[in-house]
């Protein structure tokens, strides 16, 4: 992946069952305990740690405006790409787009794309 964000493709610190795991989207399952506090929504942009954002204000400024989620438009679209400017645009496409039928839009091509294991390690 390109940006300050990166993985990568062969990683050789993944063990066989987190390649499972991340193949199957199970390494994510931990995040429903930040929805059901309230800290996270199902649908919304992926949260960053500060240092992956540095120097995006604009993006960092938008994006913020809606509460991070677990899945979003990058791991539907953007996610096979890689390509970091694909993760900028898609986040901001979904905070001013967004609307409960756009989330449930999200929610259901993500779980074909996790099926599909599309983008997947």
């Amino acid at each position: 992946m390109e940006g300050p964000v990166f993985k990568i493709k062969k990683d050789p610190r993944i063990t066989r069952i987190g390649l499972f795991l991340r193949k199957w989207s199970i390494d994510e399952l931990p995040q429903f305990i930040n929805i059901l506090k309230g800290e996270m929504s199902l649908v919304g942009p992926r949260p960053l740690a500060k240092e992956e954002m540095a120097g995006y204000d604009l993006w960092k400024n938008i994006r913020l405006t809606a509460k991070p989620g677990l899945t979003g438009l990058w791991q539907i679209y953007g996610r096979p790409t890689g390509k970091f400017g694909d993760w900028v645009k898609y986040d901001i496409a979904y905070v001013r787009s967004r609307s409960i039928f756009l989330d449930i839009k999200i929610i259901f091509l993500t779980l074909f794309a996790v099926l599909s294991k599309k983008g997947a390690c």
